[in-house]
């Protein structure tokens, strides 16, 4: 295992295509429920008990290899929302064409052929991390991570946030990462899919259906 290859992984540099994605921090901004940094940080923090832990606890499954029709299928019954779920297997095609190149493994080219559409982005994570050598730790991390990474970028450029302030928010919310990482690997490790984490955001699924109609926005989600 190579910490490195985690620091690739997580890097919102890495070219798996998250960053044209808000996290629903687009549709908050315009309902007037994510105005400044107190707000950032409340949303953040429960995107991340939520959909974060939920992610997260996927993501770590697959790092330990578990069946990925199996976590497709539990992904899919957690996501209620249409947009969302095609947001998932949209940023899953990405997550899978840039682990394949950064880390080449016939586990990955079979979990492409496996999926021409795309599995659920954090199946393929699990899968990338697994790739790289890491653990189920290490990709629940990442995912915790990049829950509460891409609304604050993106509140930076939505509205102008000073992003020293944004920075701080996801230092704050380190011991909380943390926590959920924590919670997701140890369900993860329970080796049953219907055990792994279900938590629930209806007001992120909402917005998100009433975003992917809107004709011009900044995000793809």
């Amino acid at each position: 295992m190579t910490r490195s290859a985690l620091l690739v992984l997580a890097d919102g540099r890495f070219p798996a295509g998250g960053h044209a994605h808000s996290g629903g921090a687009e549709a908050a901004v315009k309902a007037g429920r994510l105005r400044d940094a107190a707000d950032l940080e409340s949303f953040c923090r429960g995107r991340l008990h939520t959909t974060g832990l939920t992610a997260a606890g996927l993501a770590a499954a697959a790092a330990l290899g578990a069946d990925p029709h199996a976590l497709d299928e539990a992904a899919d019954a957690r996501t209620p929302s249409p947009a969302l779920r095609a947001t998932a297997r949209r940023l899953g095609r990405q997550m899978m064409r840039a682990a394949r190149a950064a880390w080449p493994s016939p586990e990955l080219d079979r979990l492409a052929a496996a999926f021409p559409r795309g599995a659920h982005q954090p199946v393929v994570l699990g899968a990338a991390a697994r790739a790289a050598g890491l653990g189920p730790e290490d990709a629940a991390h990442c995912v915790a991570y990049e829950t509460v990474s891409g609304p604050a970028t993106a509140a930076v450029r939505l509205l102008g946030l000073d992003p020293f302030q944004a920075t701080a928010v996801l230092a704050r919310l380190a011991p909380a990462m943390d926590e959920v990482a924590a919670r997701a690997t140890a369900a993860a490790r329970a080796g049953d899919p219907d055990a792994l984490p279900a938590a629930s955001a209806p007001l992120l699924d909402l917005t998100a259906e009433q975003h992917a109609t809107w004709p011009v926005r900044l995000f793809a989600s």
